[in-house]
């Protein structure tokens, strides 16, 4: 402490220091701290305009934004698909004068996915472990979050293991698959054509079952897969469904390819 001449207790009498007539340093400081705090009042309330912030719609959460975008693109994923049965409709009404044409476009529809593909096919759905599981055979440590979820290299496995199995057409969730789709997972949700999925997550193939189930028994990323369902519970069920009726592929073809920077 600083022993200055003004410091209480100094001086012969031992009496209490005279209080002068000006301001004190905290006097200062408290006028200071209301002037300050009136400056964010107004500053807030020149920002809000008037209105409730925790509700406005540019402060939403990243996860409700994805949410929305992904409501918005299954829109007008809904809105190609009824124009393409009306461009299909109109087509019917030809002259016939242009068959080859159409024959050969029709072709090229089918092997695209662009078209509705009827045939027999199995469904593999997959999913989360439950998030209390522990290590049901011995030897095997206690699991790991990262162990109970699906990842992406778990869809890919099944959609690559049912295109080697001869599968006619795919459809993942509700979509079908075509050359440029691509199967990403962000956390544990898939994120699919500009759609945002959660589990479970079901694969649709068409085409012969017996084949498909057996390039599913056969891929050895499935086979290490089927070690944490049997260990820590992952879901994996195979399912024959007889004759069924995938979707064609209803969003944009457009390619999308990266720019140099300048």
């Amino acid at each position: 402490m600083s022993n200055s001449a003004d410091s209480p207790g100094t001086g012969s009498t031992g009496s209490p220091p005279v209080r002068s007539a000006s301001f004190r340093p905290v006097r200062i400081l408290t006028v200071g701290v209301f002037a300050l705090a009136g400056l964010i009042f107004f500053t807030s309330f020149n920002t809000a305009k008037g209105t409730d912030i925790r509700t406005d719609a540019s402060l939403l959460k990243l996860s409700d934004l994805i949410q929305e975008r992904s409501r918005k693109n299954k829109e007008l994923d809904e809105a190609n698909a009824g124009a393409r049965d009306e461009v299909e409709a109109l087509a019917e009404r030809d002259d016939g004068s242009s068959k080859a044409q159409d024959e050969k476009l029709s072709g090229l529809e089918k092997s695209t996915g662009t078209h509705k593909l009827t045939g027999k096919a199995v469904t593999v759905t997959l999913n989360d472990a439950p998030p209390n599981a522990t290590a049901k055979l011995p030897g095997y440590p206690e699991p790991q979050p990262d162990y109970l979820v699906i990842h992406q290299q778990d869809l890919q496995a099944v959609v690559n293991a049912l295109w080697q199995g001869g599968a006619e057409g795919i459809k993942v969730m509700d979509q079908r698959l075509i050359s440029t789709s691509a199967v990403r997972c962000v956390g544990n949700t898939l994120i699919l054509q500009g759609r945002v999925y959660s589990p479970p997550y079901t694969i649709t193939a068409v085409g012969d079952p017996e084949k498909l189930q057996k390039a599913l028994a056969d891929s050895p990323a499935i086979q290490n897969y089927m070690v944490y369902v049997n260990v820590y519970g992952l879901g994996w069920k195979v399912t024959d469904d007889g004759t069924v009726t995938l979707p064609g592929y209803s969003g944009t073809v457009d390619l999308h390819y990266a720019k140099p920077v300048d």
